[in-house]
């Protein structure tokens, strides 16, 4: 029997070789509270809200991008944004676009820095106007994986990203961990993988309202790019995904005003792994997949709880309750690349002796703001790297300054974020 179990770790090593461990344990560190000195550069600074036209609701995650640059941010899951743009390219316009909306270009200068209220509309279609006879979704998800060489960059590229990782116990906030990286992104027709650099971070934990357990999550800046299907392709589309998974055509839509193809994929009944379920948005011109949104199936708890949990307190039994994933990719000359990707895990965990569980959920999102080409094809040294077994908590200094990250860009801190951030401040200032 644990030679069974072994294997079918081994199995989604090879299937899914992108997802993460979660390390439970006791924690008996202290907090560190360091200051980092700003970074100086000319910028202007806009925050705002992106709404829908027609809920008047926010659109969450809505992708914002300076015209003629590299340089882009998102929405957080309140629809607030805050965009820090150079001084050169202040005259540039900003592209607005939403999944299923129709895109908006707009020039900040016509607005109030701090109260820039931006609405999309609706736009669902179908695609019968587009001259594509495709009436086969398995032909559809073929000719995207065919056309991977086409579609996205075959060049190294040097970017930089912003990265969020959040733990909740139930409603209430007890970490929260920020991070600007460097990665060396590789080409998509190349099997080098992609590295990564902690250019600086910093966190928040209160540790009273973690009740003696703590969740740590290893190597999570890594999980966030490793989740790029497009380019670990073997990793999720393997050569037996036509065997494993169904795939059926839902309602089509919209990104960046491009007819977009939905296809809904789930894994076949006599299939007993643990596999995925969920939606591609594959663009109806190019056949490029532009974004992914997919669960793990978690009715089999006790081989999906092995394949997350590293290490957990003897007394108690883990349970994981969600798992979800989405990955987003931008285009720039007729290239695509990836641009966003978002991991929410959730687990209940169960103690001996103890009348009532605990429930956590753990949320790791990155947002590519900048980029180049890499030239010189120029690497991370190994002491540089950012490593799988490395947890970011760990390595970041405390909220102290406020102008932490200079002209970097950032995903807006939601209220709740906020409001933990400042009460977890004050716990620590009684603790000192």
């Amino acid at each position: 029997m644990e030679n069974y179990h072994i294997n079918i770790k081994k199995k989604f090593k090879f299937l899914a070789a992108f997802l993460f461990f979660v390390l439970i344990g006791f924690h008996n560190s202290n907090f560190a509270f360091n200051k980092i000195l700003n970074d100086t550069i000319g910028f202007d600074q806009y925050k705002g809200v992106v709404l829908s036209t027609k809920t008047k609701k926010p659109l969450v995650y809505a992708t914002l991008n300076v015209n003629n640059t590299n340089i882009s941010s998102i929405t957080n899951s309140q629809g607030e944004f805050l965009l820090k743009i150079p001084k050169i390219y202040k005259n540039n316009r900003i592209t607005v676009s939403f999944l299923g909306y129709t895109s908006k270009v707009i020039d900040f200068k016509d607005f109030d820095k701090d109260k820039i209220i931006i609405k999309l509309e609706t736009h669902i279609e179908e695609l019968t106007e587009i001259k594509i006879d495709i009436k086969d979704p398995k032909v559809l998800v073929k000719e995207m994986l065919n056309r991977k060489g086409d579609n996205y960059f075959d060049f190294p590229t040097n970017m930089t990203a912003f990265y969020r990782e959040t733990i909740k116990k139930r409603r209430s906030y007890v970490s929260l961990s920020e991070a600007v990286v460097e990665i060396k992104k590789q080409s998509y027709n190349s099997g080098r993988v992609d590295l990564l650099k902690l250019y600086k971070a910093r966190k928040n934990t209160d540790y009273d309202k973690l009740d003696t357990i703590t969740l740590k999550l290893k190597g999570g800046p890594l999980s966030t790019i490793q989740i790029d299907v497009m380019k670990n392709t073997l990793n999720f589309f393997g050569n037996d995904v036509f065997e494993k998974y169904d795939f059926k055509f839902d309602t089509s839509t919209k990104i960046d005003n491009r007819p977009i193809y939905v296809v809904n994929f789930k894994q076949k009944p006599h299939i007993e792994d643990p596999l995925f379920y969920g939606k591609l948005y594959i663009d109806a011109n190019t056949f490029a997949l532009t974004s992914v949104k997919f669960k793990l199936n978690l009715e089999d708890k006790y081989n999906a709880s092995r394949i997350f949990i590293v290490k957990k307190p003897r007394k108690a039994d883990v349970e994981p309750i969600e798992a979800s994933y989405q990955v987003n990719y931008r285009q720039k000359n007729g290239k695509w690349y990836f641009g966003y990707s978002r991991i929410q895990l959730g687990f209940k965990i169960d103690y001996d002796k103890r009348l009532f569980n605990s429930i956590y959920h753990l949320t790791m999102e990155m947002a590519i703001t900048n980029w180049e080409k890499n030239l010189e094809k120029t690497t991370f040294n190994s002491k540089e790297r950012f490593k799988s077994s490395v947890i970011l908590s760990d390595e970041a200094s405390g909220f102290s300054d406020p102008e932490f990250w200079g002209e970097y860009n950032v995903i807006e801190p939601e209220k709740p974020i906020e409001t933990a951030i400042k009460k977890i401040q004050k716990q620590l200032k009684k603790i000192k």
